[in-house]
């Protein structure tokens, strides 16, 4: 059939699906969509589909037409997505129709994700879809995911593998943590021996610019963001293997003692490299945020450093070495303001009472539900804008069905006003890779991946219940196994294709 993707001009990524179906009455229907829609109705009304019959149109009033490239590659992409054991490319225009009408392109993935899950075979491989219409549009506008590809090396395809499972879930934000203490595997056009000296492998386990240009093309297409990190002034010991100069030398006494600490935050040279750093960075990813970390910074190497606490006299800090941290950050945020980006920076940063400009973005990642919630109220009665993390960092594991924790989080369950609750845009799940790599990245991520996003993306009131979730994360986490994700199932039980295999 044809659905009509229509366009109108505004920026909010809403969407409403009508599937406009001839009747014929039957009892089955889909478990549901993931994550729920706003407004979701559908009847047992139900028509067949037929593959050799179903084409993807724009609507003459659309503001997007043929050649959009965004939508003509997911229009491709879904074709297969929705008939998974149909091959061949012949299509014509059939009578029965649906509509899809979008404000966005983005919003039209959303909506074509959507209808590929309201589509089911029979026993006899029909397809079939129910009569229903939805009206939808996310809670939260930023729907994240974070891979650490510095602890592990994850190739390529790895990360392209985990875009698709992430749109499917309608997230819509990849944080690439791309370098940290153990490896540096971007390849910087300005700073080769960074990964030459910093990675892993100077030829294997390197992000090269094609490769960076391919990971952000394919998001693209899939309505997602590339929003990359180089945290600093901790987490940078691969650093210094390719910048001489650039990290603090640590001493024992009066001598060096042959050790490193994080970022030298006195020297002139220190901040010449990171504008040129950062000067290529904003360049490679074309996104309008970038991601600064300043978190964890281990005090004990500035301290002992006599060159350091030399300056910290000079500046007046006394032995308040938050404020040198303070000062450094600061330093860095301007860089990247010159350059047109927005930062995000870990609460660290707050917690430490640093002058950065209101338009950063806070991202709270440790603590307690009481903690966290104390910081959501105290970020936000600051006027800025904030980003939760904290109680989504799923490299943490437990045996049974921990995705039930993070499907009962309640984000804006924190005391403010109206005004502080809409500073809170969004939130993130994290997969720090201390124990992950490409051999179990995809099973313990998804679906546990997926009740946050649910979480991120629909009406709290509608989808509190655990128990009411469970059979449509199961019926997801089915599909997700049949577009080949390897997801981990949540408790005893079957899909009707099971995985096959490599």
């Amino acid at each position: 059939k044809t659905p009509n993707v229509t366009f109108g001009r505004y920026t909010r990524p809403k969407f409403n699906l009508v599937l406009l179906i001839i009747l014929q009455l039957s009892l089955h229907t889909v478990e549901g969509v993931w994550p729920l829609p706003q407004s979701f109705t559908s009847s047992t009304e139900r028509y067949p589909l037929n593959p050799k019959a179903f084409y993807f149109g724009y609507g003459r009033q659309s503001a997007a037409q043929q050649d959009c490239s965004v939508l003509d590659a997911a229009f491709k992409r879904y074709f297969s997505l929705i008939f998974p054991d149909y091959t061949s490319d012949n299509l014509s225009v059939s009578a029965g129709q649906a509509s899809l009408n979008a404000e966005t392109v983005w919003g039209a993935l959303r909506g074509l994700e959507t209808f590929s899950q309201l589509v089911y075979q029979d026993d006899f491989g029909t397809y079939f879809v129910n009569k229903t219409e939805i009206d939808d549009f996310p809670r939260f506008q930023f729907r994240g995911i974070l891979l650490d590809t510095s602890r592990h090396y994850l190739p390529v395809q790895a990360i392209l593998k985990t875009l698709d499972a992430m749109a499917y879930s309608k997230f819509n934000v990849f944080h690439w943590h791309i370098v940290d203490d153990p490896s540096f595997p971007y390849q910087s056009r300005t700073f080769p021996d960074l990964s030459s000296t910093g990675a892993f492998h100077p030829m294997t386990h390197i992000y090269t610019q094609s490769d960076v240009r391919r990971v952000i093309s394919h998001a693209r297409l899939w309505g997602i963001r590339v929003l990359p990190e180089f945290d600093s002034p901790g987490h940078t010991q691969s650093w210094g293997k390719g910048q001489s100069d650039l990290l603090t030398p640590c001493y024992r006494g009066s001598t060096p003692s042959g050790t490193f600490g994080p970022v030298n935050p006195v020297l002139p040279s220190t901040y010449q490299f990171m504008a040129r750093l950062f000067k290529e960075v904003s360049s490679v990813f074309p996104d309008s945020y970038i991601h600064l970390g300043g978190d964890e910074v281990d005090f004990s190497c500035w301290k002992s450093n006599p060159d350091v606490r030399a300056f910290m006299q000079k500046m007046g800090f006394g032995g308040d070495f938050t404020k040198l941290e303070a000062f450094y950050m600061e330093k860095i945020v301007n860089i990247t303001s010159a350059l047109k980006k927005t930062s995000i920076v870990w609460q660290d940063v707050f917690d430490y009472h640093e002058r950065i400009p209101k338009d950063t973005v806070l991202h709270i990642w440790k603590g307690t539900p009481a903690s966290y919630k104390e910081e959501l109220s105290r970020m936000t009665k600051a006027g800025m804008r904030v980003l939760l993390a904290a109680p989504w960092y799923i490299n943490h594991i437990a045996y049974g069905q921990d995705w039930r924790n993070y499907y009962t989080v309640q984000p804006l369950n924190f005391s403010g006003t109206e005004e502080q609750k809409k500073l809170v845009i969004g939130g993130e799940v994290c997969m720090w890779g201390e124990y992950v790599d490409a051999t179990n990245l995809t099973p313990r991520l998804w679906p546990r991946a997926s009740a946050a996003a649910e979480r991120l993306w629909s009406d709290e009131k509608q989808t509190s219940s655990v128990d009411e979730a469970f059979p449509r994360l199961q019926d997801f986490r089915c599909k997700l196994v049949r577009r080949g994700i390897r997801a981990e199932p949540l408790h005893v039980g079957h899909c009707k294709h099971e995985y096959q295999g490599v």
